[in-house]
């Protein structure tokens, strides 16, 4: 199986889409105004305690308090305690970690119980634990892996060392490699220790890797094969990145120099297309029907068009098959998390049962994302679970729609700028014009004219050509044109 990661980088936005044997199979997007904050440790203040809750709001400098419950606070030597007002107070200073970025109405949520990754390791201060992913399957492996760590910390002499757990990327990994990887992160644990000390309330002590640098140390295993960047700018960084850290990945990378835009390419741009609408194609002729809420996802399966040449059971369990595959790699794409429930056509022939569940099962294996799933419930419907870190595709591309009260979704205003001005680049290494008119919607042109008139100034810049807007009322806020004047 061959794959590769695409990283497309505009001054707005970096993108990345991890493309398996010409399949698109995950999109990650991060806003240069709204970059992500998992990961980040901040020094905050505790804001409110809820008892009743077993919980506390802290204030780490967002728009909204951020939530931690009890169990995510640390105690000294790991005693009990019976109650959130044994741990925090209002007003106490408090250092957390960002688990899960703010989503929808809720804000951040926290937990002391810091860690701070690395290529091969996941370092945890404040324990002395060593854990090895359960990916790593092969039992002399991960004796192996744990022996190399503790030689490691032996070697170097460390007395308050705290812990580590071994990364998949880990397997396989020379002892040379992961001491690296353990003086690189004491280093980074030394600073951070230092500004947690003198650091003000609320402030950011440490930030997690930009996208780009993410999906390198994150998504990168022997099986990619190539690793393409359009940015010159942005391929130096992530050179001397690979150079620091991961030289065996060297080889592996590219930059893309084409006049076609590399998501083009590859089509990924009709898949993201793809990937917001409602209804999932089958190649057999049937579909699924994806339906996000904030409790849950539903996903129903329909034969539609397809009618087998068999008997009823044998089409149902063929629809059922190839299904359970386009979930898994929907649930992918789409970054979907939370509860999910599966609505498969009823199947009365128990092993058929099996064998979608086990297809269901070995497909989500391929999932960065942590997955469970609990089973079929009395109704039939297959129960299963997917962590949630960050946004949704469609949580960070779309917004409610006002005219229909919230009961679907648009693509918000910033994203039509930045389609915008994708078309404007392909226009431009296509065709030779004076200039470019485009025709939008008032909220899009008003956004252009302000919070993107930066952004409009560079790509006029680049492109060597005026860009003038003008509104036109009867379109929706997702219709646009680029004009060549």
């Amino acid at each position: 199986m061959s794959e590769e990661i695409l990283i497309n980088i505009t001054p707005m936005e970096s993108r990345v889409a991890v493309v398996e044997n010409g399949v698109l199979q995950e999109v990650h997007v991060e806003r240069t105004q709204k970059r992500g904050i998992v990961g980040n440790i901040y020094k905050g203040k505790v804001v409110r305690v809820l008892p009743g809750m077993q919980a506390a709001f802290i204030d780490i400098g967002l728009e909204r308090a951020a939530f931690i419950h009890a169990a995510e606070i640390s105690t000294r030597e790991g005693s009990a305690v019976e109650s959130i007002g044994a741990l925090v107070h209002e007003g106490q200073s408090l250092v957390v970690q960002v688990t899960k970025d703010p989503i929808g109405t809720k804000g951040a949520r926290l937990t002391t119980h810091l860690s701070i990754p690395s290529r091969y390791l996941v370092y945890m201060p404040r324990t002395a634990h060593v854990g090895i992913s359960l990916k790593i399957e092969d039992e002399a492996e991960r004796e192996r892996l744990k022996q190399v760590v503790a030689d490691c910390v032996a070697a170097e002499g460390i007395e308050e060392v705290g812990g580590f757990i071994l990364r998949t990327a880990a397997e396989g990994a020379g002892a040379d490699e992961i001491l690296v990887d353990i003086r690189y992160l004491r280093r980074l644990w030394e600073q951070i220790a230092a500004q947690m000390k003198t650091a003000p309330t609320p402030s950011v002590i440490y930030e997690d890797l930009s996208l780009a640098l993410r999906t390198l140390r994150d998504l990168v295993n022997p099986k990619i094969e190539k690793i393409r960047i359009d940015s010159r700018e942005t391929f130096g960084k992530i050179t001397q990145f690979v150079d620091e850290l991961m030289p065996e990945i060297a080889d592996r990378l590219e930059h893309y120099p084409g006049e076609r835009p590399i998501f083009d390419l590859y089509g990924v741009e009709d898949e993201i297309q793809r990937a917001l609408e409602r209804k999932v194609p089958l190649k057999s002729g049937g579909y699924l029907v994806v339906d996000p809420a904030e409790a849950m996802t539903t996903v129903d399966v329909n034969t539609g068009a397809f009618v087998g040449h068999r008997t009823l059971e044998e089409t149902i369990f063929k629809t059922n098959l190839e299904a359970a595959t386009a979930i898994a790699r929907q649930l992918r794409l789409r970054n979907i998390g939370g509860i999910i429930i599966i609505d498969f056509i009823d199947m009365e022939d128990e092993e058929h049962q099996r064998q979608v569940l086990r297809t269901l099962e070995k497909q989500l294996e391929r999932d960065h994302a942590k997955t469970n799933i609990i089973g079929i419930t009395e109704l039939g419907l297959v129960q299963m679970t997917r962590k949630r870190t960050r946004e949704s595709l469609e949580q960070v591309l779309c917004e409610p729609c006002s005219a229909c009260q919230g009961r679907s979704k648009l693509k918000t205003p910033e994203t039509i700028c930045y389609e915008i001005f994708r078309e404007i680049l392909r226009e431009a290494r296509a065709y030779q014009a004076e200039g470019y008119l485009v025709l939008a919607n008032q909220k899009v042109v008003d956004r252009l004219l302000d919070e993107e008139s930066g952004n409009v100034a560079d790509l006029e810049a680049f492109i060597g050509r005026t860009i003038k807007f003008q509104v036109e009322s009867m379109y929706s806020q997702e219709q646009y044109d680029v004009v060549l004047l």
